[in-house]
């Protein structure tokens, strides 16, 4: 998994340019003595504050690989998003709107599991399970049923209505798995509002 860095590089030419003002400097006027010293670091100085300005500093743009800090979370982040991507392959090589559909859920509910460990390492091991079995397991059935999308028979609209069932509920799964991590933040925030509405009532500012 990786990050966008950006990073700021001053161009070299108004540095070349302030120096080079020393030696003209040099050959029109007497620097052994102060004065000329004095206006020639003047004038150097001049040349590479207008040369800065007629050449600013350049942003350049590069990924690099993110890290939360936590090597735990890391390899965690990369191994759900590594799965994930699979399911998103997946769900293109399906030709089933329904199921198609279901494995959106997953995928959405996954990505968001992700952002909210980067946000947070400390809840990685909350995910420990979605990510070492269940996030594992919907890929494996899934390919699976990839594999058999040409297989017709009588058992074809049976398996399908299976991996269509199972697949609603691993969606269900992993969208409740996404809720429990806000779980203390929804406690948290309930708490605060509480607090605020008797303070509120209190201080006769609310009914």
């Amino acid at each position: 998994m990786t990050q966008w860095e950006e990073i700021r590089r001053r161009p070299v030419l108004p540095l070349y340019l302030a120096a080079l003002a020393w030696p003209v400097a040099a050959l029109i006027l007497p620097l052994y003595q102060l004065w000329a010293l004095a206006l020639t670091a003047v004038c150097s100085a001049a040349v590479g504050l207008a040369a800065a300005r007629l050449c600013p500093a350049r942003v350049i743009r590069r990924q690099v690989p993110f890290t939360t800090g936590s090597e735990d979370a890391d390899a965690m982040i990369a191994g759900i998003s590594a799965r994930l991507d699979e399911l998103q392959a997946l769900n293109a090589a399906i030709p089933d709107t329904e199921l198609s559909a279901r494995m959106d859920r997953m995928e959405k509910a996954g990505r968001a599991i992700v952002d909210e460990i980067r946000h947070d390492p400390e809840k990685a091991p909350q995910v420990d399970r979605f990510a070492r079995y269940y996030l594992p397991e919907a890929v494996k059935i899934l390919s699976a049923y990839a594999r058999m999308q040409t297989v017709q028979g009588k058992n074809a609209g049976q398996i399908r209505q299976e991996v269509l069932d199972t697949a609603g509920t691993i969606a269900q799964a992993f969208e409740n798995q996404l809720d429990a991590l806000y779980g203390a933040e929804a406690l948290d925030l309930s708490t605060d509002i509480e607090v605020l509405e008797t303070i509120l009532k209190s201080q006769d500012l609310a009914e």
